[in-house]
């Protein structure tokens, strides 16, 4: 699919009629309906109906030939995030399976966090998971972000370099690691086109100026190959490969090189039936061109764990210019274009991944479910997946020639915890290579390593945690200590919460009730307190999160007395200079338990007897009074400064208090006079009318009135709404 092309959802359908069964394209059809009712009246950014957007993530995923359950998934991805409808009805509509999928692409929106990098976090910590169980998860979400990444255009520049950033952090290196290099690519040139737009057309500028040279350049090398192969009787198909923008940006940046300097610009893809044939081809390549020494890797041998095979070498061109060569068999080609997806692809009425040896190659996936379980902090599970998952890669051997990948950087203790976590537990030392090295010497691609044990080892050591790259290494030497030490760990850890608690001058008994022990062992995903002390005592979490946690609640009360007490200190000087009377008679309202306060109501959202209040302590001017769904009093700070307080019974019948109201209609002729003829009905005084009409004919009158409490307040709005043309009254806030 063009990454410009608009599909529509009979387009789609009909390309998945491609390879589905007519009663899988009923079942895909019914997920379009399902999506297109639930979000009939949303919008996107641009202005186009919500539901283009879900049809070219299945289009996406149509393209990939994945099965219908994904398809299905595609289509209803955001239903749940973005509608009122549950997991449990796309369950009943559909499947177990479909469900699942929808869930896990599922952004947390109904929980609150304190940063967005914190929901951030949590949202792709719920998704890995997810993507664990079931790694189409992140097939669907992949399509999502690529469909986002291709209409970018209609969000803010700062939104555009976020989704941007976070495209180039997360999804293009997981595409890159799935073997996914068709959504990979794009990916990352598009994210460089926001990020960087000057780099980005520069670089397509010097692309354009020698195109016509390049081509007709590696048009006469393909004839000069394709005259060779068909001497020796091997079909194959021969196309230039073109080179990606981000690829090439990366090179001249990160490697410091000029764009003539950047030796695969040039470069020919060659597809054969055999991996005989593969071989062959490069025998004849070198025999042909000269190759460059240290450029030529073989793929096929020793498969990257993406599972993409392919044979790369370098040659000197017939014009002197360097020139890339990929040989590879049809099967390998699928493989590298679409990777995971291409096991996941629907073929022959089932699924080819239920292949155990496909499994066996994702098992570096399955870790994620340990390494989640283990950190209690999304935001560090993010960074630690980043190392692990995302940076540049080593290949290291076994004894055995098993070839073994590692985040770079990775020293012995790493490699032995990814052979096993008892290898891990028992290792003394390392060969590299044949010679003995240091546990904290950094592996090197090609390195032969060699682990040391010994059943009588003591186990790792703790300054292992420091010396170890992977999350796997480092959770598995936790793990060790919390399994064999936690009584020890227990006490430790209490005694390092107890002392974090008395810097907050809080005695530790206060805070130990059983209520607040499980609330924060819950909030850090622990079973039960035992296991919270014993992780701070092998420092899988620290005694201040603990303690921070366990005494907020008392905190905050601490200093909601401290600045009523303050408070009150001022208000009281304040009074015996400015009001000899108590002025709480004046507004109505007395605060609970004190006498001789100074109380005023806010004029910014004019509280009446009837509504909801609470006080607010003011600095040196007493309590404001505000309706408790007031705005100045939600933040974070007006929370430790608020007080309860409550209407006066005999003050609601003999005082007036000023409300606004603003009403909505058409502007007819008379509209404003029988308005305010209505509020004089319910002998109501007028304080202020104001009123303007836009040029749609639409008149917005704001009236401010005096009124006894909420009662009258109801007779007053139901008598205006009954005047024709008013299709609004409602109260405002200044």
């Amino acid at each position: 699919m063009a990454k410009d092309t608009v599909l529509t959802a009979e387009e789609v359908i009909e390309q998945a009629s491609k390879y589905l069964s007519g009663s899988d394209l009923e079942f895909i059809r019914r997920a379009y309906q399902f999506a297109e009712k639930a979000h009939s009246e949303q919008y996107r950014k641009s202005g186009e109906p919500y539901i283009i957007h879900p049809i070219q993530v299945a289009g996406i995923l149509v393209n990939l030939e994945m099965d219908p359950e994904t398809v299905a998934g595609g289509f209803l991805h955001d239903v749940v995030e973005d509608t009122d409808i549950t997991l449990e009805e796309i369950e009943e509509a559909f499947n177990t399976e479909v469900s699942m999928l929808v869930d896990g692409v599922t952004k947390l929106g109904k929980i609150k966090y304190k940063s967005k990098e914190e929901q951030q976090a949590e949202n792709h910590r719920k998704m890995f998971v997810a993507m664990a169980k079931d790694i189409r998860v992140i097939l669907i979400k992949l399509a999502d972000r690529l469909h986002n990444m291709r209409t970018l255009k209609h969000l803010p520049a700062e939104k555009q370099r976020r989704i941007s950033n976070e495209t180039l952090e997360i999804f293009a290196p997981l595409a890159h690691r799935l073997g996914i290099s068709t959504i990979k690519w794009e990916l990352e040139d598009t994210a460089l086109r926001y990020l960087n737009p000057q780099q980005y057309y520069r670089i397509v500028h010097l692309m354009k100026q020698k195109r016509n040279e390049r081509e007709h350049y590696i048009e006469e090398v393909i004839d000069e190959i394709r005259s060779q192969l068909k001497d020796v009787n091997i079909d194959a198909d021969l196309h230039g490969r073109p080179k990606h923008l981000y690829s090439i940006y990366r090179k001249m940046v990160i490697q410091n090189k000029q764009f003539n300097e950047i030796y695969d610009l040039l470069a020919v893809r060659i597809t054969v039936n055999s991996i005989k044939d593969c071989y062959a081809v490069l025998g004849i390549i070198h025999t042909c061109w000269k190759p460059m020494p240290g450029r030529f890797k073989d793929y096929i041998a020793m498969p990257k764990p993406n599972l993409y095979q392919s044979l790369h070498t370098t040659v000197i061109g017939p014009k002197g210019d360097p020139l890339e060569v990929q040989i590879r068999t049809h099967e390998m080609h699928e493989i590298a274009e679409y990777g995971i997806a291409a096991h996941w692809a629907y073929k022959e009425g089932k699924p080819v991944s239920t292949e155990r040896s496909f499994e066996e190659k994702l098992t570096w996936f399955r870790e994620i479910l340990d390494w989640q379980s283990e950190t209690h902090d999304a935001e560090e599970f993010m960074e630690s997946l980043k190392v692990d998952l995302f940076s540049d890669m080593v290949y290291v051997f076994t004894p055995k020639g098993d070839v073994i990948e590692l985040p770079s950087g990775s020293v012995p203790i790493d490699f032995a915890y990814r052979i096993h976590t008892e290898v891990g537990n028992q290792t003394i030392g390392a060969k590299v290579n044949g010679k003995m090295e240091p546990l904290d010497y950094e592996l090197k691609t090609g390195d032969i390593i060699e682990v040391m044990t010994s059943k009588h080892s003591y186990g790792p050591s703790k300054d292992w945690i420091n010396l170890a790259q992977t999350s796997q290494a480092k959770n598995k030497i936790r793990q060790f200590f919390k399994k064999q030490r936690k009584d020890e760990n227990i006490t430790k850890g209490k005694e390092l919460v107890d002392k974090e608690i008395r810097n907050f001058n809080i005695q530790p008994k206060e805070v130990y009730t059983s209520d607040n022990l499980k609330r924060v062992a819950e909030k850090f995903n622990f079973t039960n307190d035992e296991d919270m002390f014993a992780a701070v005592g092998y420092q899988g979490i620290t005694a201040a999160q603990i303690a921070t946690r366990l005494t907020e609640k008392i905190r905050k009360q601490k200093q909601k007395e401290q600045n009523l007490e303050q408070t009150l200190a001022d208000v009281s000087t304040t009074e015996i200079k400015t009001s000899p009377k108590p002025s709480k008679k004046d507004s109505g309202v007395r605060v609970e338990g004190v006498d001789n306060l100074l109380v005023r109501l806010s004029k910014c959202c004019n509280p009446v007897p009837g509504d909801d209040i609470i006080g607010y302590i003011t600095k040196g001017r007493g309590v404001s009074v505000h309706r408790t769904d007031c705005l100045n009093v939600q933040t974070e700070e007006a929370q430790t400064r608020l007080l309860p307080v409550e209407w006066e019974t005999s003050a609601t019948d003999s005082k007036q208090y000023h409300v606004d109201l603003e009403i909505w209609g058409y502007d007819r002729r008379g509209l404003l006079n029988e308005v305010l003829q209505a509020v004089n009905e319910t002998k109501t005084n007028i304080t202020a009318v104001s009123g303007k009409s836009d040029r749609n004919k639409m008149a917005t009158i704001h009236i401010t009135i005096l009124i006894q409490n909420t009662s009258h307040l109801r007779k007053i709005v139901e008598r205006i709404k009954q005047i024709q043309e008013v299709y609004t009254v409602r109260r405002v806030m200044q």
